[in-house]
């Protein structure tokens, strides 16, 4: 019997395939393009057929998996004309996003910004990886709009493995260092209620996460 046959803490085992999942993508140890199956990935994790279906269409609502009807599934390719697109709305998305957290956001919520300046120092490309994603997820919530807010956060969702690319090539303490600054140069400029400069800080800020991804991209065997 497999584990997620068992009644207590299916719905742990459930996240935790997905976790493993999304993880292996995200490190590309799922390779950008390669077809994968149920049955295998199920005899990887140790479970039934059930947790890694429901996993994989959470990643295909995620854009990071492709459904190919009666073939099984395939890991959605990194495009570069993707890639791009996506910088272009977010650029948008957060500059508009930071912009209305400094004028509508209580002094109290933008205060909560300061768990931010730190980044786990022992962590791996994984815990990275969602350190940066809580950070910005957390200045469109600020916004004050809903709808910009979610419109925001599906293109930042998507951006885990763009991030992943970009660090694991340069990830050091001192790259790590420097990008934790950058986000703390945001909290700054946001706290003080400049919105320009927070403005520009965050549009700089991603336009340099664009040099290093598409400096990775590159190279052939990343690119789908």
């Amino acid at each position: 019997m497999f584990d997620d046959d068992l009644t207590n803490g299916s719905g742990l085992i459930r996240d935790g395939v997905y976790d493993r999942i999304r993880a292996d993508i995200l490190s590309c140890d799922l390779a950008p393009g390669a077809r994968i199956y149920e049955n295998d990935l199920a005899q990887r994790h140790g479970v039934s057929k059930s947790p890694v279906r429901d996993a994989l269409l959470r990643l295909q609502e995620q854009g990071l998996i492709d459904v190919l009807p009666r073939k099984g599934y395939q890991v959605r390719p990194i495009s570069v004309a993707d890639a791009d697109e996506l910088y272009e709305m977010r650029i948008l998305l957060e500059k508009a996003c930071v912009r209305r957290a400094v004028d509508h956001a209580s002094d109290e919520d933008l205060a909560g910004l300061d768990k931010f300046r730190s980044a786990e120092s022992n962590g791996g490309l994984a815990e990275w990886v969602t350190y940066n994603r809580d950070f910005h997820r957390t200045i469109a919530e600020l916004s004050g709009n809903a709808r910009l807010a979610k419109s925001t956060e599906a293109v930042i969702d998507q951006f885990d493995r763009l991030t992943f690319v970009g660090v694991s090539q340069q990830r050091s303490d001192t790259a790590s260092d420097k990008l934790v600054g950058e986000h703390c140069d945001i909290i700054d400029a946001m706290q003080a209620r400049d919105r320009g400069r927070a403005g520009t800080l965050v549009t700089n800020h991603i336009k340099r996460s664009r040099k290093r991804v598409f400096a990775v991209l590159e190279n052939p065997p990343i690119v789908g």
